[in-house]
């Protein structure tokens, strides 16, 4: 039976609250891929600068995740979440607002910033509303089925919105709810106290990983236009690796760093993250490049388009209720080597896309092998992430595993965007419809590679802890899915 708050009012109901702040955070990873065409269109986006419209999102989210946590131990977590969410839903209004791709995609990066004070700061909040016990881990069961889900149930909706109402209606959305759930959350949830006394926070850190990881995007996204071996693109790629020596050596000095170093000491933890990384490129980048294949290829409306990744949020949430238990009773090792391979089987279908393609012959089985592959993949990754961890740095080791997921899907998304328009620009003498096709095949092809490098990781580097080490909490879960 579920307790109470200090206020008397039912935990469920600040549950939900917090759920739903949580749930326009995933929603709008996703949301506005199947509208990519129509803001190219209106906003006259470039082929190379179209991704950034999720990438921008993506690095800002990823790139301060952890100082959101942090920030929420600073000055309380209700207030965190608060400012997260005023600031989320006005830039939302302001994106739906936007006139031209840049003001559109500096919004979007202030967005995932928002965003990334948002995630922490709402799940901290339900791991002190509900005690240890079955309340707790049934909480922390629905909250990871929105992590799951929520990022693939943005592109059914925004395949409707974006075709019966406008695609800026993808985030004027977020306006009311968030005003409305603002309230709610001022009037329902408790104000928490600050949990850390000392008020460093590591800007220097959360900067110049962002930076860095802003300039390998940028670098990978203009080699097509300004060559690869191009004095301007290898230099800044050049920048992005000082900025990454500069955040690695901020870290090593700071004494309150972002990122403490020491626990990359952990075989497993070390794994996990370069695994997650690469597996969240290539379902990331596969979204994006199918999304563009079924509208400007096929001829799909948004809604159909929308409608045609049904099977991934039916698959991920069958998996996401299954895999825990099968964990428990087999360890995660295995599961990090079947399922990168089921997703690799699948884009590599996708790597032999034709022109006049079918849906159920030529998509229908990736997007059933697609879902499967990572619905195997995503909770023994987190699993594998959080085993062997000191208890006073689950929460760190809980935050890395999101941030490699959100900086690996940016990245990889730059490196196939690139490989696609290279490839369709080099495939001289055929027509623009097939060459653009030759250009997705070869970064289905690219992004079953990382899947495959994935796999080896997960073979070759992660180890299976015997006994209680090998297990997972639901806890654990739950914090690396924000």
């Amino acid at each position: 039976m579920a307790t109470h708050t200090k206020q008397g009012r039912s935990p469920w109901i600040v549950f939900l609250l917090v759920t739903v702040a949580q749930f326009m955070v995933v929603l709008d990873i996703s949301i506005t891929n199947v509208a990519l065409p129509v803001i190219k269109s209106q906003l006259n986006f470039t082929d190379s600068s179209l991704q950034w419209v999720i990438t921008a999102y993506a690095l800002a989210f990823g790139g301060f995740l952890l100082l959101g946590g942090r920030a929420a131990d600073l000055y309380g977590r209700r207030t965190v979440l608060l400012t997260g969410l005023i600031a989320f839903s006005s830039t939302s209004f302001l994106i739906g607002m936007s006139s031209s791709a840049a003001e559109l995609i500096v919004l979007r990066a202030i967005q995932g910033l928002a965003a990334a004070f948002m995630s922490p700061s709402a799940l901290s909040i339900v791991l002190t509303t509900f005690g240890e016990g079955p309340d707790r881990n049934r909480a922390l069961a629905y909250w990871t089925l929105v992590a799951t889900g929520g990022a693939a149930v943005g592109l059914l909706l925004g395949g409707f919105l974006t075709e019966f109402v406008n695609w800026r209606w993808n985030f004027f959305i977020n306006v009311p709810i968030g005003i409305v759930d603002a309230i709610l959350i001022l009037r329902m949830v408790p104000k928490h106290e600050k949990e850390e006394r000392n008020k460093s926070l590591d800007l220097p850190g959360a900067t110049l990983v962002t930076s860095s990881l802003i300039a390998f995007v940028f670098g990978f996204s203009q080699g097509p236009a300004w060559g690869w071996l191009s004095f301007p693109v290898l230099g800044v790629l050049g920048l992005a690796v000082l900025l990454l020596v500069g955040f690695i050596y901020n870290e090593s000095r700071s004494s309150h760093p972002l990122m403490p170093l020491s626990i990359f000491k952990i075989r497993n933890v070390s794994g996990a993250n370069l695994m997650m990384a690469p597996i969240y490129a290539g379902m990331l980048g596969t979204f994006f490049l199918t999304t563009l294949y079924l509208q400007n290829v096929l001829g799909y409306s948004p809604a159909i388009a929308g409608l045609s990744y049904l099977p991934f949020p039916i698959i991920l949430a069958v998996m996401s209720t299954r895999i825990p238990k099968l964990v428990e009773r087999y360890g995660f090792k295995r599961f990090l080597i079947i399922g990168p391979l089921l997703a690799a089987a699948g884009m590599l279908l996708m790597g032999f896309l034709p022109v006049h393609g079918d849906y159920f012959l030529n998509l229908l089985p990736t997007f059933i092998l697609v879902p499967l592959g990572m619905g195997v993949t995503f909770m023994p990754v987190i699993a594998a992430a959080t085993s062997g961890v000191p208890a006073h740095e689950a929460g760190l080791a809980s935050g890395l595993i999101t941030t490699s997921q959100q900086m690996g899907g940016a990245l990889g998304l730059s490196i196939l965007s690139g490989v696609a328009t290279s490839v369709a620009a080099a495939s001289t003498g055929l027509d623009p419809a097939t060459a653009l096709v030759h250009g997705f095949n070869a970064a289905f092809f690219t992004a079953a590679g990382f899947m495959f490098f994935a796999m080896l990781l997960g073979a070759l580097v992660i180890k299976q802890p015997k006994g209680a080490q090998g297990r997972v909490s639901a806890q654990q879960i739950a914090e690396a899915m924000v």
